[in-house]
């Protein structure tokens, strides 16, 4: 995702620290070494480096990755290791029918809502035969900069209908010819789905007096959906689009101050200069106060009917979402697992009520009714692993009740990250990603960066966030109580800690000793795993090249072996972009990545055309020279 600046100064409300002991050791791969005296605040870890530096010895070469490394990159291309190759698929701006026109940065509002949506992010493949898929693809946001010739100046109300239409969801048929994907435009699958799309709300948020507005007296009918960062998939072939930082839509054209409850979700007197509200009165809050509290929502949307109306699953929780990763449990009640990507934030993991039935109808209402949980992470004391706790967000539970602001069981759910403070949980380094190993043993979570940790009282550093100001980001992994990922209890480690040992010769900035100057990476994003295992890492980091990130290039995708701790950098990108979003095909030859916002902030890419095009996010397909498994 991308994380605009204005968000920098929403936090949590301040809390109680999770832990009154500090780490008091150094460091090796997932674990600190015992050290000599002890340590019980935050000063040790900016006074006293660790002394014993990072271990020299690397894992075992792994077996799981067939492939060389490749060096970073600071060029406008996509770069893949020896006996791979990159082509293009579609871009922004792209047709997804025949009625569409081509591209061109003059196009209005009607062509964009024809054509594919700006800043692709998550995505997911559905197959239909062996030559024959539907691709659901996220698309985030926009870049005013590139989205109109004026670069967003004087902004008029085709503009912001034309904004509109590039946010929400993508869905194109492929089909295969000639060995290769490309996008059926005559199929009746395509569809966009954008900020002016019907939903519909469901779950015990439903009809809530907070989700009523002037247009909607029932609160059940939601417009539109945008800011959709990652995604997930369900078994009975629905995809989940999750919306993310909703709130910098929003502005407030009154002096009436909103409430800790719109604080907290970081909605303020002013957008972040996409000026929707000044000709769509849903974003003005001073209009329409309940408006905010319909979006930060995941939406289920059916790919195979184009006539189906998305539904926002209010079960799951109203918070930034950045992806849902969704495993089917050994005793058939789905379980999702949901970050919420803000600097203190928490981890989550939805239960469903009923169990999943192979083939049945019953299925596509399993995210309707269920529970939803919070983590709260206790460590090792010397050690970057430990245990943890799933907290119940229950109404009457936990004190979750009227005198702590919850009236209702939807309240709870409207407020997801006020009951999650309420009930004490661990605040986080903006957990991004949840993936699960194909095996359903162990999860892991991206946890980007955070200025913050060590530096608000309501962040303080503890084992499981053990770096202050965390420039660089790190995986966390846990395992379920006995495989069971409904259980209460869990344990846990840090997969890696990206750093620069190159920078920081010994310390917590220096990284795990799987961090070498040969795959130098920072700010983990989208991760996911493929069949056989292997976790695929994508960045979306500074790119500066430059003091603590000299070295480490454009964003990247690197590949690991969860086994042997063993990372290598597949994929480097163009100029200023982010690397997001990854789906295969059911063989797991061909490999769909997303290129977000190359050239942001007027950057000079022209990825993908070339010359003097603008830039455009796309997505491209990965695939073998021999036609072999990716990765292999």
């Amino acid at each position: 995702m991308k994380l605009f600046n204005h968000n920098d100064d929403q936090r949590p409300l301040d809390q109680e620290p999770e832990f009154n002991q500090f780490i008091d050791a150094a460091m090796s791969r997932r674990h600190f070494l015992k050290a000599t005296g002890a340590a019980s605040t935050v000063s040790f870890f900016a006074a006293n480096p660790v002394s014993q530096a990072i271990a020299n010895t690397m894992p075992s070469t792994s077996t799981l990755m067939g492939f060389n490394a490749i060096p970073i990159s600071t060029a406008d291309t996509i770069e893949v290791p020896e006996g791979y190759q990159a082509n293009l698929l579609i871009s922004w701006g792209d047709a997804v029918n025949s009625d569409a026109p081509n591209f061109s940065q003059s196009n209005d509002s009607n062509a964009q809502a024809m054509q594919f949506g700006d800043n692709n992010d998550g995505m997911t493949l559905f197959p239909i035969s062996e030559d024959r898929a539907v691709l659901a693809v996220n698309n985030e946001y926009t870049n005013n900069e590139y989205l109109y010739e004026h670069q967003g100046k004087n902004i008029s109300a085709d503009d912001v209908r034309k904004a509109q239409a590039a946010h929400g969801v993508s869905i194109i048929e492929l089909k295969k010819s000639n060995g290769h994907w490309q996008v059926n435009l005559d199929s009746r699958l395509n569809r966009r789905i954008t900020a002016f799309t019907e939903m519909e709300m469901t779950g015990v948020a439903a009809g809530h007096a907070l989700l009523k507005t002037n247009a909607d007296k029932s609160g059940r009918k939601i417009l539109g959906t945008f800011n959709n960062c990652a995604n997930g998939q369900t078994p009975w072939g629905t995809y989940l689009t999750c919306e993310e930082n909703f709130n910098g839509y929003f502005a407030n054209t009154s002096d009436a101050k909103l409430g800790d409850t719109y604080d907290r979700y970081g909605l303020k007197k002013e957008d972040w200069g996409y000026d929707w509200y000044k000709f769509d009165p849903r974003f003005d809050m001073s209009n329409e106060p309940n408006e905010p509290h319909r979006h930060g929502w995941v939406v289920e949307v059916d790919p195979m009917n184009p006539n189906s109306v998305p539904k926002k699953r209010s079960a799951l929780g109203r918070f930034k979402h950045e992806n849902a990763a969704l495993v089917v449990n050994k005793d058939g009640h789905v379980v999702v697992y949901l970050g919420d990507d803000e600097r203190g934030e928490h981890l989550y993991k939805f239960v469903s009520k009923h169990k999943y039935t192979a083939g049945a109808d019953s299925n596509r209402d399993l995210l309707e009714q269920g529970t939803l949980y919070v983590a709260k992470f206790e460590g090792r004391e010397g050690e970057l692993n430990g245990k943890g706790q799933w907290l119940e967000l229950t109404w009457g539970k936990n004190g979750l009740t009227p005198e702590n602001g919850f009236p209702d069981a939807a309240s709870v759910m409207i407020f997801a990250r006020l009951a999650a403070t309420q009930v004490g949980a661990t605040t986080m380094d903006r957990p991004e990603w949840v993936a699960v190993h194909p095996n359903n043993e162990s999860v892991f979570c991206t946890l980007t960066n955070n200025k913050y940790r060590g530096v608000r009282e309501s962040q303080p550093i503890n084992e499981v966030n053990p770096r202050e100001k965390n420039p660089y980001g790190h995986i966390i992994r846990w395992n379920p109580n006995q495989g069971d990922h409904t259980a209460d209890s869990f344990d846990w480690d840090i997969f890696v800690l990206a750093g620069n040992p190159d920078v920081h010769k010994d310390g917590l900035l220096a990284g795990t000793d799987n961090i070498n100057k040969d795959n130098l990476f920072n700010s983990p994003d989208g991760i996911g795993f493929d069949l056989a295992g292997r976790l695929w890492i994508q960045t979306d980091g500074k790119y500066s090249n430059k003091g603590d990130f000299s070295g480490m290039g454009n964003n990247q995708m690197l590949c690991a072996d969860p086994e042997t701790g063993e990372i290598r950098r597949f994929l480097t990108g163009p100029i200023a972009c982010e690397i997001t979003g990854l789906t295969f095909t059911p063989d797991y030859k061909t490999m769909f990545v997303g290129v977000q916002h190359p050239g942001e902030d007027l950057a000079p890419s022209h990825f993908p055309d070339g010359g003097n095009h603008i830039p455009r996010s796309s997505v491209i397909m990965i695939t073998r020279k021999d036609g072999g498994v990716i990765g292999a």
